[in-house]
């Protein structure tokens, strides 16, 4: 059983970057499609980023393209999400999980809030 943890988030001015990283436990990490997730206030949580298991394919939300990088390294079972040009929109609760998302694999996510 994959468990997950995230970590990295902060409190960062808008045009600021940040790396988020998700630490996975579990052989099995390397044989799934993981994703970043975010979760606004008042918001539904929504997709950011996803990556294959291999690593060679990757789809963005059209919010962060071209800002946001995922990627994962499968011999330290980790994920991570580069992002870049941080804007005030951005701040949310941040969340790894497999993609699509397992319920029972949420964890605590980690906050980002970006300053105006």
């Amino acid at each position: 059983q994959v468990q997950l943890a995230e970590s990295g988030g902060g409190l960062v001015q808008a045009g600021g970057s940040l790396r988020l990283s998700c630490a996975a436990s579990g052989r099995t990490f390397n044989f799934l499609n993981m994703g970043w997730f975010r979760q606004a206030p008042g918001k539904e949580r929504e997709s950011v980023a996803a990556i294959s298991w291999t690593g060679g394919r990757t789809q963005y939300a059209d919010s962060v393209k071209g800002r946001f990088t995922i990627s994962r390294d499968n011999a330290k079972n980790a994920m991570y999400l580069q992002m870049n040009s941080l804007k005030p929109e951005d701040t949310a609760v941040y969340y790894c999980n497999t993609d699509p998302p397992t319920h029972d694999r949420w964890g605590q996510g980690t906050q980002v809030t970006v300053s105006s």
